[in-house]
């Protein structure tokens, strides 16, 4: 499972993406971040092919997307890309300070992007979902 920190080393800022060995192996998230150090590529290796466990992110996030509201991990995600939502219909669930968070729909519509992926974490701001 990819996870991102952010990690301060002598007041200098780094956001670092670290995989969880063991973990359920995800594809990268719709929008990477650029690294704030220098990465060094290992050599290509054959990718094993897994059942992906949310759907994959259909479009860019736009300036439209609805935002994370607060920082925390996407648990569930109830939503499918296609799919019609009413307004206050929950979209996903977002797992913060140990408390489950439900992010509903702003508005009536149909979800033309999703931006994230079960697991990943958030910051508040980020892209979550599109509803057109």
């Amino acid at each position: 499972m990819l996870r991102k920190f952010k990690i301060s080393i002598d007041g200098k800022e780094y956001l670092v993406e670290m995989e969880e060995i063991g973990g359920v192996p995800q594809a990268p998230s719709a929008a990477p971040v650029a690294p704030a150090v220098p990465v060094v590529e290992a050599a290509p290796t054959t990718p094993v092919a897994a059942e992906p466990t949310a759907p994959v992110a259909s479009t860019p996030a736009g300036n439209d997307a609805m935002p994370s509201p607060m920082p925390g991990t996407i648990l569930k995600i109830l939503v499918n890309v296609g799919d019609t939502v009413q307004e206050n219909q929950p979209l996903m669930i977002l797992e913060a300070m140990k408390m489950e968070n439900e992010i509903v729909a702003g508005k009536a519509g149909t979800v033309t992007g999703i931006h994230v992926q079960q697991g990943d974490m958030v910051n508040p701001g980020e892209p979550l979902i599109t509803i057109g």
